[in-house]
């Protein structure tokens, strides 16, 4: 039943692969996206992969909560967002953590929401990797797996009747458990009637927590759902960062013009547990990881740039230890900083202006507070 999941071949999944994997051996990619922005994109996943260690770090030090980490999947992350515009809308999961850093969220700021500190935009209302922000374009995540999956369409949508002066389109990520959620159906169904201009990446890592894909579904793969919602699935290398980023600007534009949406099945693998909350030992064979180890989307990025002289050892040393100098002064910073007082969390941003109830209750809490600090 289903589909395996193994490494991409030059055999296999040939009709989708093959034309962007002759570009990359012609190098044309040097038309579609400049040296510089490929320096960007490499350091990107260099800072996600030392935001996800220094994380990991500190959480098994008991000085974070649960943690949902992406190493191995940053090159179906991180190149997929760069592909967007400015004023286009991004909704993710909680593992696309490369995905904001694109966008433009700070490593701060990222750190601020797992301390749950007053420095949290979202001011400790959410779960662990669960980031937004307006000003980004970014919605904040929703833990139900897909649960966010018909909003991004709905936003998508608002934009085409709209619409809007400039050309927007919106991306919206999901992991392969979550095309086993209602909302998934619902989303793509109603993306494909309205001709939404929308992209849909879906990281096929294998796993949904316990769940391998070949128990998810019993379809060829995972694009090919597309189809019976009329619109177009593609299946691409998720550890190759060119081909990820040539599909997915490559879809943005068509959503822009007129095109409608895409289904982009990317294939990768979680090296990791599913969480810091998971023992993957108790389900996966650890031979599994193995031929994925030996695609890190990093070291493939790191050997095409330094082929290509884009990139030299002494830049990469020196980017490394940039990007890791940068999440251990913010890790620093963050965790110096207090928690939100509880009258905030509780009170604030429900009302204008609180009722009469209300208010009393937060006084009574002032008042408790108040007689708790003075008797220690």
């Amino acid at each position: 039943m289903g589909f395996k999941h193994s490494p991409p071949k030059k055999e296999q999944d040939r009709r989708e692969m093959a034309d962007l994997h002759k570009k990359r051996a012609g190098h044309s990619d040097r038309g579609t996206i400049k040296s510089e922005d490929l320096l960007k994109i490499y350091r990107a996943m260099l800072l996600t992969r030392a935001f996800d260690n220094k994380v990991l770090s500190l959480q098994k030090q008991g000085r974070l909560g649960a943690y949902i980490s992406c190493t191995g999947e940053e090159g179906a992350i991180v190149p997929s967002a760069f592909a967007l515009e400015k004023d286009d809308w991004m909704f993710t999961s909680y593992r696309e953590v490369g995905a904001h850093i694109v966008r433009g969220l700070s490593i701060d700021l990222m750190f601020a929401q797992l301390f749950g500190n007053s420095s949290d935009l979202l001011k400790g209302r959410q779960m662990s990797n669960s980031w937004g922000n307006r000003d980004l374009h970014i919605v904040p995540t929703a833990a139900p797996i897909g649960a966010y999956l018909p909003v991004a369409v709905g936003v998508a949508t608002g934009m085409k009747i709209r619409r809007e002066r400039s050309k927007l389109a919106v991306l919206a990520y999901m992991g392969d458990g979550g095309t086993s959620s209602s909302d998934f159906h619902t989303a793509m169904n109603f993306a494909g009637v309205f001709h939404a201009p929308i992209v849909f990446i879906c990281r096929n890592n294998g796993w949904a927590i316990s769940l391998p894909v070949s128990r998810q579904s019993a379809s060829e793969t995972l694009a090919i759902k597309a189809r019976a919602y009329g619109f177009e699935g593609i299946r691409i290398d998720g550890n190759d960062s060119l081909v990820v980023y040539e599909s997915t600007k490559k879809a943005l534009d068509k959503a822009r013009n007129g095109g409608g949406p895409t289904l982009i099945e990317t294939l990768t693998y979680r090296v990791g547990a599913h969480s810091t909350a998971d023992d993957p030992s108790r389900y996966r064979d650890p031979k599994e990881a193995g031929p994925w180890t030996q695609r890190d989307p990093i070291a493939i990025l790191r050997r095409y740039l330094l082929g290509r002289r884009i990139l030299d050892e002494k830049m990469d040393e020196k980017l490394l230890e940039e990007t890791s100098a940068i999440v251990a002064k913010a890790a620093k910073t963050q965790e110096e900083i207090p928690l939100l007082p509880p009258e905030k969390l509780i009170f604030d941003d429900v009302y204008a202006e609180l009722p009469t109830a209300l208010l009393e209750q937060r006084n009574e809490l002032l008042s408790d507070l108040k007689k708790t600090h003075e008797s220690t």
